[in-house]
């Protein structure tokens, strides 16, 4: 997504994100992290994770992904990534945040920054961190270019409605595997391709009435609310409004067309990573908001929300060997009959085996998912996270792509048939969502 002034609310972000973590990882390993338990130290300790983080992006500066394009201006992952960096230190009240998450989570689990298999609670409030500040950032950004009023939570508007345009795309392009929710997002049962199918080339193109039918039809065809379809208040100023819906798309496609070095179509269609990180932020930024109303807190639109300490992906898998749950251990027969499907699947024989063993023992989406088998677990993740994120443990992944296995390959995994998978899968969502709104 393009904006005037933005720079970090393109496809290059989730390298950004990427290699912050990384760093951010390499520097809590040379820092004194029991400084965060005293707000008194806060501002010595984000000069030291400054120097450090500094130091480790200079140091991954030529690696492929410091050299990657970071957004359509020419700024490559290495330039933005310092840029934030920089920017923490300019607003140090984000560092505040952090480090009082850090310090609730040291409540719970102790020193918990000492242990290899917490990375992925790290690189989460890391990702946290900058997420809300890139907003900020970029929304200061947009008022400086355009003059206009624009809060963190607009720019984080003008991404769900981007998010949603390309999911509509999507959908658009495979309608015949989608024409019950293609015909509910049209208004009409579609009667051979419809011709908004060919019409809608741009974000431009994108009408107001099929954000909010596509929102209305999240729940019955993808298990779980659409953002403007929840008990939140935080789109309330857009649910049915048709006009202001419609300015917001059209702003983003007008600048998008003036771009000059707009990317193709084609690439941008490819970025199903960009969608799943707006999702993991949508599902962090509700949690919130649906807690702060619960408790009577007043909503200011223009401020920046935590991340809610039980979000859904709070505990993201990190890549360990600790045993996953107490669940018993398949006998002889149920693993030669699991390598036998595994084999079937051109998927590595102990796949389900090693990938049991990968999973991150007491997480907190672990147990909330206790009883469901291991394909329908991965199948959460596929549709919360994406097909690849870089807190999935390499046993997950099918090693021909490097992605999580498709659905049809977890449904064969399980025994069970796609429809059956899908329903498992959308109760155990809307289990983890019910819970995280408590």
């Amino acid at each position: 997504m393009r904006l005037p002034g933005t720079r970090y609310q393109e496809h290059g972000w989730e390298q950004v994100r990427k290699l912050l973590g990384l760093c951010s990882l390499q520097a809590f390993r040379q820092i004194e992290m029991h400084q965060v338990l005293d707000p008194g130290q806060h501002a010595t300790l984000l000069d030291a994770y400054t120097d450090a983080v500094a130091a480790s992006l200079r140091a991954n500066a030529r690696t492929a992904r410091g050299e990657a394009e970071g957004n359509s201006y020419g700024e490559s992952v290495y330039e933005l990534s310092l840029g934030l960096l920089y920017e923490l230190q300019a607003q140090p009240a984000y560092w505040s945040a952090f480090a009082a998450a850090m310090a609730s989570e040291h409540a719970r689990s102790g020193a918990f920054w000492r242990d290899a298999a917490a990375e992925g609670v790290l690189r989460k409030k890391v990702n946290d961190m900058y997420a809300t500040l890139r907003d900020k950032v970029d929304a200061d950004n947009y008022i400086v270019a355009t003059g206009r009023d624009c809060s963190p939570n607009k720019i984080y508007t003008y991404r769900m409605l981007d998010t949603a345009y390309r999911e509509i795309s999507g959908l658009f392009a495979a309608w015949e595997q989608h024409a019950a929710q293609v015909g509910a997002i049209l208004g009409r049962p579609p009667a051979g391709t419809p011709i908004e199918v060919r019409q809608m080339k741009s974000i431009g193109g994108c009408k107001a009435e099929w954000i909010i039918r596509w929102s209305e039809t999240l729940e019955q065809f993808g298990g779980s609310p659409g953002p403007l379809h929840t008990r939140s208040k935080r789109f309330a100023s857009l649910k049915n409004s048709v006009d202001k819906i419609a300015a917001l798309l059209a702003e983003i496609g007008d600048y998008e067309e003036l771009s000059a070095n707009m990317d193709s179509a084609e690439e941008w269609q490819g970025e199903a990573g960009e969608a799943a990180l707006w999702m993991e932020d949508y599902w962090r930024v509700l949690g919130e908001s649906e807690q702060a109303e619960a408790s009577g807190l007043p909503q200011d639109e223009d401020r920046i929300l935590a991340a809610p300490e039980d979000d859904v992906d709070d505990e993201a898998p990190a890549d360990t060997g600790d045993v996953f749950d107490d669940t018993p251990a398949p006998d002889e027969a149920q693993l030669a009959a699991e390598q036998s499907r595994a084999e079937e699947l051109s998927l590595p024989l102990r796949y389900l085996e090693m990938a049991r063993a990968a999973q991150e023992a007491g997480s907190w989406t672990v147990r909330m998912l206790h009883d469901e088998s291991l394909p329908i677990r991965l199948a959460v993740y596929h549709k919360l996270l994406g097909v690849a994120d870089d807190t999935y443990p390499d046993a997950w992944l099918d090693p021909a792509t490097g992605e999580l296995p498709t659905l049809q390959q977890l449904a064969a995994l399980d025994q069970i048939s796609m429809p059956t998978l899908r329903k498992r899968r959308n109760e155990a969502i809307a289990r983890l969502q019910a819970a995280g709104a408590r």
